[in-house]
């Protein structure tokens, strides 16, 4: 038997290169020259497959892949940006939310209604008719959103004069931001931790007026037309693709985003109907890029940082300075006809330090930055490359089946797992080496899947979105990516 020492040497060098040297771990029973072949095998295999551990592979303990019972870590912000303002960012179901959610849905329900999310926002419904508040003879045009299920992130702001703090979750992928407001009958709004906001309590509040251009502009942007409460308060409705949905007072009020830093006559949805979903927190922030949007209410470039895990927190910030150093920028797009969504364009993709042999026509359809969406949604063509390739760099470990994700593995047992590094690569070269392994897995599955025809939109889910500061300056047209930023 060979000595403790070579015994520690040998498994010191089994956590530093590619996966294949796991096998090391088993070889420690072997005699000296049974052991020896293992070594000069893995490190052939490295050296053969384009370098070591540190540039294509990590090694990482399978602890690290579950939050901390409780919050950790500093609260991290912004500052060396200039941003106006910066406010901590938690996951709604962590210990790091104001208080735990107590409908924590399962992760096969996560991923199910980040699927549902994803395929929207690739597809693209038009909006539909629907009455306002039960009115039959109303018929208005509502935002067809997002699912609202997946959305996991939420900041603490205020509204209204005094200043009432609300738990909203934030969506990039919505414009109208909205609260769940007095008056509203038993059943009609959905259980929240804090009581509804009442907008007869602030000396800010008002509503909005059906003729004005701010009821017009919201008409115009498919969120309210044709017909208002009363013949004179302007009407707002949005239903999502999961069945959720809210209408209420379109209004405006104060709000308070830090002590000091507020947005007088903030524009927003004041809901007195909303129904299907639970425990959504107290509102919602819309981020998009239409005049609606808290960005375009603001002024000036909006980011934010999702951290690692749920027991860590991130930072939302606005109003960071032209040039903000430490970013790599890459243009931002449009899709066609959801002028609410902004998009980057891959150029590459890199999985275990080898680059995908993909043509540019593969990324054509562009990627939707969406904050909601938990799983990255690439075309066919390079999701299938992406799937082989990563598929062989983790072959030591068994494949296990799953309803919505069809890349997942049994890492039960395994004190360590070796993890291929994966980076994307976007149009003007801005590159993103993302987190291994919570920018890469998600419940022990490939955090990214098939979201259709080469040509068509892809989404970029907030799993691989995870430590880095994703900044979008609508001003500029671009779109920026800040490593280890919390």
């Amino acid at each position: 038997m060979p000595s403790n020492t070579v015994l520690a040497t040998v498994y010191k060098l089994a956590l530093t290169l590619p996966f294949l040297c796991t096998i090391l771990l088993s070889c420690t029973s072997f005699p000296m020259a049974s052991l020896l072949f293992c070594i000069v095998l893995c490190s052939y295999y490295s050296i053969a497959h384009g370098g070591g551990g540190d540039q294509s592979f990590v090694t990482v303990p399978t602890s690290s892949f579950e939050p901390e019972p409780v919050c950790s870590g500093d609260r991290v912000m912004s500052e060396q940006n200039h941003s106006a303002v910066s406010l901590p960012l938690v996951h709604r179901h962590g210990p790091c939310a104001p208080s735990i959610s107590p409908d924590k849905p399962p992760s096969a329900d996560t991923l199910r209604s980040s699927r549902a999310r994803m395929n929207h926002l690739t597809t693209g419904v038009p909006p539909r008719s629907m009455g306002w508040l039960g009115d039959e003879k109303a018929s208005i045009p509502t935002h067809l959103g997002s699912s609202v299920r997946s959305l996991e992130y939420v900041v603490t702001v205020s509204f209204g004069t005094p200043a009432v703090p609300r738990v909203v979750v934030i969506d990039t992928g919505s414009d109208l931001s909205w609260l769940q407001c007095k008056p509203c009958s038993p059943g009609e709004c959905s259980q929240q931790k804090d009581p509804l906001f009442d907008p007869s309590h602030s000396s800010t509040y008002g509503s909005v007026d059906c003729g004005s251009a701010a009821c017009k502009k919201l008409a115009a942007d498919a969120y309210a037309a044709g017909s208002c409460a009363n013949g004179k308060q302007c009407g707002f409705l949005i239903s999502y693709a999961d069945g959720t949905s809210t209408a209420g007072v379109y209004s405006k009020d104060k709000l308070t985003l830090a002590p000091g830093v507020v947005v007088n006559n903030f524009y927003f949805g004041c809901g007195h109907d909303k129904r299907a979903v639970q425990g959504l927190y107290d509102g919602l922030l819309g981020l998009g890029r239409l005049s609606e949007s808290l960005a375009a209410q603001y002024g000036g470039a909006v980011s934010y940082c999702l951290p690692a895990v749920s027991s860590k927190p991130g930072f939302f910030a606005l109003g960071a300075g032209k040039s903000p150093s430490g970013f790599q920028f890459t243009p931002m797009g449009r899709v066609p006809g959801q002028p609410t969504f902004a998009t980057v364009t891959l150029a590459g993709i890199t999985v275990g330090g080898k680059k995908l042999n993909l043509r540019p026509s593969a990324f054509q359809g562009g990627m939707i930055v969406d904050s909601g969406s938990v799983i990255t949604g690439l075309q066919s063509t390079a999701y299938q490359a992406l799937r082989a390739a990563f598929r062989s760099a983790m072959a030591a470990y068994p494949m296990v089946p799953n309803d919505h994700l069809d890349t997942c593995y049994n890492l039960a047992g395994h004190k360590n797992v070796v993890v291929p590094k994966i980076a994307l690569t976007f149009s003007g070269g801005a590159t993103i080496n993302l987190d291994v392994p919570n920018g890469v897995l998600v419940n022990g599955c490939l955090a990214f899947a098939d979201s259709g025809l080469d040509g068509t939109s892809g989404v970029l889910g907030n799993v691989n979105q995870r430590t880095f500061e994703v900044l979008f300056d609508t001003g500029s047209s671009k779109v920026g990516f800040r490593a280890n930023a919390c």
